[in-house]
């Protein structure tokens, strides 16, 4: 995957409208006429839909045109015109994370490592949890820590409680790194493409406790994770990344948990690196994913 410099005069620009001709002169002549240079440009054409894609890279070279509020409102009128879903971003603008957890530490330490070394261009805003197992893990990194215990009766304020912290500290990302708790249709909703969630997949599909012993008791040929979006369709949201590796008869069930994190960890980081860099556009209950 291609990374970008976090320079204060590169950009990001995502488009997404109906097919049709002029789109990509427009936006190409737009640019131009401000003095930028298009660094790369991904485009697609959905056939099914009759909808279209681009992400363009571009650089501000002229210094009195590399304001993004500028750049955004001069952006309006062609919007208009093609009736453009968009959106423009500062590469040199961290994306803000908030994480949520519950007993599993693998998900949340790959993370954290990935946040250290500087593979994540992100800030953690907090990280949420259920149970304080994973408190002394999190406050070592001199990251909050957000005791949210729910119960039945306490779901709804205690979700009230997240929505507001994610408000409160402007996060852009909510990632469940295999936070074990069932979100409501609500807080599913006003999440929509702001929630990324980590779901163990198999062929079949084992719900419920003990997947992993479900799968060796199955004799699975093929361990999987999938990262996905949340939805109020549990586990089943547009799908963003996917890991696998197989598996053969000798494999106990301690063996196939431990190939299961390594395919957790593997898919939520990078579904989640994908979405910090503006790769994802949501198309109903797909994703177009520009590597």
């Amino acid at each position: 995957m291609q990374r970008y410099s976090q320079s204060p005069n590169k950009f990001i620009l995502k488009v997404s409208c109906n097919t049709t001709t002029g789109i990509v002169a427009g936006v190409a002549s737009y640019l131009n006429d401000r003095g930028c240079y298009i660094a790369d440009v991904s485009q697609y054409d959905d056939d099914s839909t009759g909808k279209f894609f681009m992400r363009l890279v571009f650089d501000a070279l002229d210094e009195s045109t590399c304001c993004i509020e500028e750049l955004r409102r001069g952006f309006l009128d062609l919007a208009q015109k093609y009736n453009i879903d968009w959106s423009m971003h500062e590469t040199c603008r961290p994306q803000k994370l908030l994480l949520m957890v519950s007993k599993f530490d693998h998900c949340l330490d790959d993370l954290l490592y990935r946040y250290r070394k500087g593979e994540l261009f992100v800030e953690i805003t907090a990280v949420v949890s259920n149970h304080e197992d994973l408190r002394e893990m999190v406050e070592r990194e001199g990251i909050n820590f957000v005791y949210l215990p729910v119960t039945q009766d306490t779901k709804i304020k205690q979700e009230q409680e997240l929505l507001k912290l994610v408000s409160d500290t402007d996060t852009d990302l909510v990632v469940l790194a295999r936070y074990m708790q069932i979100l409501s249709d609500d807080l599913c909703k006003q999440l929509r493409g702001k929630a990324i969630n980590i779901h163990h997949s198999f062929l079949p599909g084992f719900k419920g406790a003990k997947p992993y012993h479900q799968a060796f008791e199955r004799g699975v040929k093929l361990i999987g994770a999938t990262a996905h979006y949340v939805t109020s369709d549990l586990d089943e949201g547009p799908i963003i990344e996917q890991s696998v590796q197989l598996v053969d008869h000798s494999y106990c069930p301690e063996e196939l948990v431990a190939v299961g994190r390594d395919t957790e960890t593997t898919a939520l980081a990078r579904a989640v690196k994908m979405h910090v860099e503006h790769r994802i556009f949501l198309d109903g209950n797909k994703t177009v994913i520009f590597k």
